[in-house]
């Protein structure tokens, strides 16, 4: 019998010892996709990501002194995938990063019962900038709106919109259809005519068809709403029919530099809006250098490295272990637990001079979250290939977030009374 007592005492210490050693970790995890028709994009943002907080953990041995883990589970884009990987990981998570709109929207009715924040920077459900109403999603530092409007503002300063025919090629997705009510009410205030034009799943690789569209419309501009492999597709037909480069403008996740390459040259002009800049001589790259590029434990390459999206990637963790950060500084405690990363990610406040200190100089712009703005709104810049890279085409642009401020409040709204009982922060001020 005090065998037995001993074992069992033995076996109940290892028990909690082997609890305590699971939580001495950060678990965030990414629903990652780098397999499927979206790889390639997945590929370097993926890299980016985990190189940031491999580095950090090699650096600095975590955030606050505790490992970070970024488990990956595999979505290959898929909603249904995605699901699974987010129920899979919730248990021990601290943060969910969908990347998927259809993902995100599938999570997004389980944040207040599962009490997780979802993380979806530059994407997502635009209204979520209503923290107020959705107090467990962020997407910061900028959203789909705000792009909508940068992108709208940045061809107003070529000239009135009033008379202008836009063609909006987006994919046939809840991603592709996100910006359309703030350009429909756009349209309607500033006078062009907006003609969509969506691309099936089934024809990114093929777009003759929306082409052909083009052509017929003749749009003095056609902005692009795409991903994966829709991007190449959109761009190797906007080469062959002769649409006039300089009047193509893509959102962020259409600005990929492995796109552009396959024109090379012919693509020069074509442009995508941006709240992320690759830099190769900002000190968080020389950091990762050293700390995993050297010690072989990337999964990336040079090329991929002094690209947009790989410096996006590393952005994204940027912003997360910030939120980490700022929560450990504000509980006391380095071992946080999702409820309190949630008040850490609506409690950011990337300064300049923040962004220095991190290495990040030239990265992202500045930008701040509070309890009912989970987007930050960093504004961006826009970009232009000029046939061998992207380069800086503007200024810092700032979205209009009063001009859309309305239809946020009132989609928040709308989605808070369709999934009632939806709790809503009633606190929450600004």
């Amino acid at each position: 019998m005090k065998h037995f007592t001993k074992l069992a005492i033995a076996a109940v210490v290892a028990g909690i010892t082997a609890t305590s050693t699971l939580a001495q970790e950060l678990y965030t995890p990414n629903l990652a996709y780098r397999t499927g028709p979206f790889a390639a994009t997945g590929i370097p943002l993926m890299n980016g990501q985990a190189d940031y907080l491999n580095m950090l953990n090699a650096r600095d041995g975590g955030i606050g002194g505790v490992p970070v883990n970024p488990e990956e589970c595999e979505t290959g884009y898929s909603t249904e995938k995605g699901v699974e990987c987010y129920e899979k990981t919730k248990g021990r998570a601290i943060v969910t990063q969908p990347w998927s709109t259809g993902i995100t929207l599938q999570v997004l009715p389980k944040t207040n019962v599962d009490e997780i924040p979802i993380l979806a920077p530059g994407y997502g459900f635009s209204p979520m900038m209503e923290g107020k109403t959705f107090q467990w999603a962020y997407n910061a530092p900028a959203g789909y709106w705000d792009a909508a409007d940068m992108i709208l503002q940045y061809i107003e300063g070529e000239g009135s919109l009033e008379g202008k025919k836009i063609a909006f090629l987006h994919l046939d997705h809840p991603f592709g259809k996100e910006p359309l009510p703030v350009l429909e009410a756009a349209a309607e205030a500033k006078g062009f005519e907006l003609v969509p034009i969506p691309v099936g799943l089934k024809e990114m690789q093929n777009q003759s068809a929306q082409w052909l569209q083009i052509r017929r419309e003749r749009p003095d501009y056609v902005v692009m709403w795409g991903w994966g492999a829709m991007n190449a597709g959109a761009i190797t037909e906007a080469v062959k029919t002769k649409f006039p480069m300089e009047n193509f403008i893509g959102v962020w996740w259409a600005g990929h530099d492995a796109d552009l390459k396959i024109v090379g040259a012919d693509g020069k002009g074509y442009k995508s809006i941006s709240w992320s800049f690759p830099n190769p001589d900002a000190p968080v790259m020389a950091d990762i250098q050293k700390h995993i590029v050297d010690e072989g434990k990337t999964q990336s390459n040079p090329e991929e490295m002094s690209g947009v999206f790989y410096g996006r990637g590393i952005v994204i963790s940027a912003i997360l272990a910030e939120g980490i950060k700022v929560a450990q500084d504000h509980f006391g405690t380095a071992e946080i637990d999702a409820k309190q990363l949630r008040w850490g990610l609506e409690n950011i406040d990337m300064t300049e001079a923040r962004i220095s200190e991190l290495g990040l100089d030239g990265m992202v712009p500045p930008f701040k979250t509070s309890c009912n703005n989970h987007t930050g709104h960093s504004g961006g810049w826009m970009l232009e290939w000029d046939g061998e890279k992207f380069v800086k085409a503007s200024d810092l642009l700032m979205a209009n977030v009063d001009s859309y401020k309305a239809i946020a409040e009132a989609a928040a709204a709308e989605y808070a009374e369709a999934n009632a009982p939806w709790p809503v922060n009633e606190e929450c001020s600004e």
